[in-house]
């Protein structure tokens, strides 16, 4: 495709307050005069959103009769604009009066009272306003405390509607508008109803707009929210999902805690954050933080689960049932309260703890792993890494086993997320990574989004994709379930689950009939073309609507968009890769990109959405069975001579390592005896919990490092008490490859520790010389055995981070777009892998005739632990539940909140109904961070052949109305 050529942007030269200003035409006069460091004040307006010029502060002089709006008029060459005469600001000075006359006294509002930043107390102070001529403001139009962390003062507001913009044109929402007439007009959160009931996100984006008292936080924790001036501001990225949002905590070192939070600007979040980023924070203060290092006492043996609801004491060992309502059995007909927020029953599993001082815990965890491997050698050591931990901690742990135990038995929970997409990106293009960002979308023709639940999984990602949408980029959403991303979809696609091969070759077999493929891309960097194309002949969308469910005619429309877009980008979730067929899901997916040339240019491109704050970087540190850092082949032996000689060790194992799920396989066979486990917690993430269960039972020792007491760790011989996230500095990478500093916040509680310190008292201690004094000399160590990371480095990291491969970050933000010239195969070419559709491994029948599909929600996050421990997250999503299809819902006789039980083949957990047009009929929806209502109790623990990964989104369940007895 031949580059279009660039033309140079016409530019209008201007005065400003005497001084001559140049600028790209169309720019408004209040940006040019900030270019040229002149202020205009503004309340309606911020530059991030389209310009309203309702609110008349910006008013300038042009010559004219009357005053411009600077907001919104366009430069004009020769044109002279006066900024501040005494009529101007005389102007302003009244307007501010006018508003001030109907607002809440200064020593009651909420804004100037927190923060201390109510930009209209700015200006009335600029302007010298006073509120002595306040009109009574009568019955008002009151408040709405509905939103567990945020307030709403109709009195305060200005209708400016900068709130209104922030929700559309930043986050995309479209929740807020206005309702009323006259004075009694004010903003409105739908159909005017209280924004705690509304279809509110609670992002925060409108507080962060509001210039006044209208939206404010609340508290958290009893916390109070002072001035920002009498608060430490620390620089951070989100600890939640894989966008790595960038942000601030204010932090009150009076009280050792976090006010509140702020977005930062950034290339990939642009000050953005879900409702987890500004509010999701306070977990770390939780009083359940482990503080002190356990050790199980000698009456606790033989070993096994201590809680009730973890230990199962039904006969067939399944887990007995609990409902989202907070009640579950005790196996004998009785009836107990969960704990609040479905957490660890810290009263009935600390008894079975005694505490320990360090040195007596990691002496104790040093000699069992070390006479374990002594005496079963290196197959029978594991461990399980964390992705919520940093590069620095991820790299250390992962050299700790390989070179301590001498195995590559270690693994994280990227093999329960995009195990079988990095299998596959690796065999078609040689990178595990993505080739373009999430923000390059915007110079998209098409996006394909597919298999993911953005709005909830990566909100603020999902921003920037309705965005894209608005302004021309056709949204092509394809997955099982019409959730919101589907609302904001030009076209959707409400596949069969587990259809996904049969939908793509059908889509690819009608790219290529209708001649709308890229031929000189294929010929020239793929290879395998025609064996690809002889697969998907035999997929005319007559036959994928018959797999599929998709009508013939859309899958036609669906190949018509992307063959025919200038330039397509591919965005794939866990609905792509956690399924047996993971692999060759993503295989066409890599196929649909190479055949139309969508890969390697602006715009275009493959994108795995990452769930994790660091699986990114964890998988680049290596923390991986089959991959050392930087991803080079665990089993090549030059690669492992390399290691050997860069880490001063020599008898590396020469072997891939086992996978999550082999590992706990192996354990239950006896061939993994020992374990550490950093930050996670199997018990919930892993698929069919009772074999999980067992195999922890067997291990003859498990040392678990964590920052609160988890279902995993009730199995533990020794729990050493973690560092948060916040506790901390390290680097993040996001799943843009972008690496970002995160920065310590607050101290550990206790005599909680750091990650990557225990990491290497440990490794000190069964023989291993360390003597790293920092994540800092931790991360030099990683840029010099990893060429992705090349010139990194903390100083050059910036407040933005840089992405990688980087070639001069001292002055480039890093490579979007990769793979313009060739890929990182030997051959430099894209390998192209057919794939023919096969059936899920469990299908529906008569006895469990629906279809279960797991993920998350927007408000929480992996197994819960941090998140239902967040006061604003576990307010507003409190209880599990199955959604169901309206249909499906009144024929099984259950109503919205009705209690349900559910059945696999592997257990039964009752929860409560949730009725949902966004299901299919014939299939459920269950969110997995639920302990009390396990998802994970249900699913099958068949893994994909090549990306060893679960199938957790597809199982047969039958679903029923529960009894009172349940």
């Amino acid at each position: 495709m031949a580059t279009p050529p660039v033309t140079q942007a016409r530019t209008v030269t201007l005065t400003i307050d005497g001084h001559e200003v140049t600028a790209p035409e169309g720019t408004t006069i209040w940006a040019a005069a900030k270019t040229a460091g002149i202020d205009i004040p503004v309340l309606c307006h911020d530059e991030r959103y389209d310009p309203a010029g309702v609110c008349r502060m910006c008013v300038v002089d042009v010559g004219a009769p009357a005053f411009a709006a600077a907001c919104v008029r366009a430069c004009e060459d020769g044109m002279e604009v006066q900024t501040a005469t005494g009529e101007v600001e005389r102007s302003r000075a009244m307007l501010t009066r006018l508003l001030l006359a109907d607002q809440p006294a200064r020593e009651r509002d909420p804004k100037q009272t927190t923060t201390g930043d109510n930009e209209l107390l700015a200006l009335a102070d600029r302007y010298g306003v006073s509120q002595d001529g306040r009109l009574p403001l009568g019955t008002g139009r009151g408040t709405d405390d509905s939103n567990p962390v945020i307030a709403v003062d109709h009195d305060a507001c200005i209708l400016c509607d900068r709130c209104v913009r922030a929700c559309d044109d930043i986050q995309g929402n479209d929740v807020i508008g206005r309702s009323g007439k006259g004075y009694a007009t004010r903003i409105a959160f739908d159909l005017n109803d209280p924004m705690g009931e509304s279809s509110c996100v609670t992002c925060g984006e409108c507080v962060a707009a509001c210039p006044t008292g209208a939206l404010t936080n609340k508290p958290i924790r009893n916390i109070p929210i002072r001035p920002r001036a009498e608060l430490d501001q620390v620089d951070t990225v989100c600890p939640y999902c894989g966008v790595g949002c960038a942000l601030t905590y204010h932090v009150d070192r009076e009280r050792g805690a976090i006010a509140f939070a702020e977005g930062r600007d950034q290339p990939g979040s642009q000050s953005r954050l879900c409702v987890k980023g500004r509010y999701g924070w306070d977990y770390a203060a939780s009083p359940q933080r482990l503080t002190v290092p356990l050790i199980r006492r000698d009456a606790s043996y033989p070993k096994g689960a201590l809680s009730t609801e973890v230990r199962g004491d039904m006969a067939d060992g399944s887990q007995r049932p609990a409902d989202g309502n907070g009640q579950a059995g005790n196996g004998r007909g009785s009836k107990r309260r969960r704990k609040p927020g479905g957490l660890v029953d810290y009263g009935e599993v600390l008894p079975h703890f005694r505490e320990a001082t360090w040195e007596e815990a990691l002496d104790l965890v040093a000699r069992r792993l070390t006479e374990i491997h002594a005496a079963g050698g290196p197959a029978a050591i594991a461990g399980f890494g964390s992705a919520k931990c940093s590069n620095e901690e991820a790299y250390l742990f992962q050299k700790l086993i390989r070179t301590g135990f001498h195995t590559n038995n270690v693994d994280h929970c990227t093999r329960l997320c995009h195990a079988s997409s990095v299998a596959a990106l690796f065999e078609g293009i040689g990178s595990g990574a993505v080739s373009t960002t999430y923000g390059d979308v915007v110079n998209a023709d098409v996006a394909i989004v597919t298999g993911s639940n953005p709005t909830a999984n990566h909100p603020v990602a999902s921003s920037f994709f309705k965005q894209a949408r608005r302004r021309g980029t056709t949204i092509i959403y394809i997955d099982p379930r019409a959730d919101k991303m589907s609302d904001h979809a030009d076209i959707f696609c409400q596949l069969k689950p587990g259809t996904d091969v049969a939908f793509y070759n059908s889509v690819m077999h009608e790219v290529i009939r209708q001649g709308l493929t890229d031929p000189e891309f294929i010929q020239q960097r793929t290879t395998n073309y025609d064996a690809l194309a002889r697969t998907v002949a035999d997929y005319p969308p007559e036959r994928g609507e018959q797999i599929t469910g998709v009508p013939a005619d859309t899958i036609r429309r669906v190949a018509r968009a992307w063959g025919e877009a200038g330039a397509g980008v591919i965005f794939w979730g866990m609905g792509i890769s956690q399924h047996t067929t993971g692999t060759d899901n993503a295989r066409c997916l890599i196929a649909m990109c190479a055949i139309t040339g969508n890969v390697g240019r602006p715009g275009s491109g493959l994108h795995p959405l990452r769930g994790q704050n660091n699986v990114q970087g964890a998988s680049d540190m290596g923390l991986i069975p089959m991959f050392y850092p930087d991803y080079k082949k665990a089993d090549d032996p030059d690669v492992k001579a390399r290691f050997e000689q860069a880490w001063g060790v020599g008898d590396l194992d020469p072997k891939r390592g086992l996978t999550v799920t082999e590992i706990i396989g192996s354990a239950l066979k006896g061939g993994v005896r020992g374990m550490y486990m950093m930050g996670e917690n199997p018990f919930l993430s892993d698929p069919n919990i009772n074999k999980v269960r067992k195999a922890l039972a067997a291990l003859d020792f498990l040392v678990v490092q964590d920052i609160f007491l988890t279902e995993t760790a009730e199995f533990a011989d020794v729990i050493l008490p973690a560092s948060s996230y916040l506790e901390k500095d390290g680097t993040y990478t996001n799943t843009d490859r972008r690496v970002q500093l995160g920065r310590k916040v607050l101290d550990p509680p206790g005599q909680a520790r750091v990650d990557w310190e225990v990491v290497q008292d440990i490794a000190n201690r069964i023989g291993l010389d360390w003597h790293y004094t920092s994540a800092r000399e931790v991360f030099e160590e990683i840029v010099s055995v990893m060429a992705s990371y090349t010139n990194l480095s903390y100083d050059n990291l910036g407040l933005s981070g840089k992405l990688y491969p980087n070639p001069d970050p001292e002055h480039s933000d890093g490579t979007v777009v990769m793979f313009g010239e060739k890929f990182n195969t030997p051959d430099g070419l894209a390998h192209l892998v057919p794939a023919e559709w096969l059936p899920a491994k469990e299908l529906p029948d008569e006895q469990y005739p629906f279809v279960l599909n797991t993920g998350r929600l927007l408000q929480h996050w992996h197994t819960g632990t941090m998140t239902r421990r967040s006061f604003a997250l576990d307010a507003i999503s409190p209880r599990a539940e199955v959604y169901l299809n309206p249909g499906d819902a009144a024929a099984l006789g259950l109503a919205d909140g009705a209690r349900a039980r559910v059945t696999s083949r592997r257990g039964t957990i009752v929860l409560a109904t949730r009725v949902s047009h966004r299901e299919a009929p014939g299939n459920c929806f269950i969110p997995f961070h639920f302990r009390e209502a396990a998802a994970n109790l249900l699913t099958i623990d068949e893994i994909d052949p090549m990306g060893k990964i679960p199938e957790f989104k597809f199982c047969a369940v039958r679903i029923e109305a529960a009894g009172e007895g349940d």
